[in-house]
């Protein structure tokens, strides 16, 4: 609604974790070297974890879109809270192998072994990226440990990558999955982004969706923003939409502090603010605009 008002070409602030809006900050540039260098050392499992909104999909999204198809077969499993069986069948439709569906889980593990090892013998590196990794149960996780004991000589079969909040340490944690946790070589926790990088990120995404003009969201604005998203970039996104959409029913060009204090006393997830003030003003603001109250939640 607002991108011909401040000349975009398409919205900058959406919370779907699209690779073209990809901002390389510290902390997910430093997770995704450690996940490369991770896999050319042939280790069994790798963690990732983070607070919810901090982006862990998008990493686990470019990470397997830095893999070279030549050299590495991919499976990616985006709810991983399966029965250990149904795990398997998962990953064999994710790599593209058959399984008899009438198998029992131990000729299922071994199916799956031939097929790795004939990845093994054309050269190919097999990763599963399993998101969301908090919510798999137990007796899956263990499923997984199995999987993983797969191997030549020379190198594991099968390389996981378990994406999780910070949930999955306290699972892992757990004297049950001891054999698993020490199987962990390399970990990584990604932190929300600094004032500067929220600054930078917000001028990023706006440049990728096609804005040439001067600074949009005003150093107070970027401050506030920063305050009351925590840096977490899906409150980040959701909060700098909002105030974009209040500054397009004003009618003026540039994100004030004002803006995106009104646009967080509307996020129920944006730290608290003392004014709350926004309900009345907004409906007087997006009137003015012709614009709708429900496109604001």
């Amino acid at each position: 609604m607002y991108e011909a008002h401040f000349g975009l070409r398409e919205p900058p602030f959406g919370i779907t974790p699209d690779t073209s809006f990809a901002y390389a900050c510290n902390s997910h540039q430093e997770a995704l070297n450690t996940l490369l260098v991770a896999l050319r050392n042939g280790e069994g499992f790798m963690k990732m974890t983070g607070e919810v909104g901090t982006g862990k999909t998008l990493l686990c999204r470019r990470f397997l879109g830095a893999l070279d198809p030549a050299r590495f077969v991919s499976a990616y499993i985006p709810n991983p809270y399966l029965e250990p069986q149904t795990l398997m069948f998962a990953l064999a439709d994710e790599l593209g192998v058959k399984l008899d569906r009438g198998a029992d889980q131990h000729h299922l593990l071994r199916e799956l072994n031939h097929a790795l090892l004939d990845f093994a013998r054309a050269g190919k590196t097999v990763v599963a990226c399993m998101d969301e990794a908090q919510a798999m149960p137990q007796e899956t996780l263990e499923a997984l440990r199995l999987l993983t004991n797969l191997e030549t000589e020379k190198r594991k079969l099968l390389q996981v990558v378990l994406f999780g909040q910070p949930e999955l340490d306290q699972r892992l944690a757990q004297e049950s999955v001891r054999q698993l946790r020490q199987r962990i070589t390399f970990q990584y926790r990604l932190t929300a982004l600094t004032v500067a990088e929220v600054e930078q990120y917000l001028a990023h995404r706006l440049r990728v969706a096609g804005y040439r003009g001067s600074r949009l969201f005003m150093p107070a604005a970027v401050r506030r923003l920063h305050r009351v998203s925590r840096g977490v970039p899906r409150l980040v996104n959701i909060v700098a939409h909002k105030s974009l959409l209040l500054a397009f029913g004003e009618g003026v060009q540039q994100v004030q502090p004002h803006h995106v204090r009104s646009a967080a006393a509307d996020t129920p997830a944006a730290a608290s603010m003392p004014h709350r003030w926004w309900f009345a003003a907004a409906a007087v603001v997006l009137a003015a605009g012709g614009i709708t109250l429900a496109w604001m939640r």
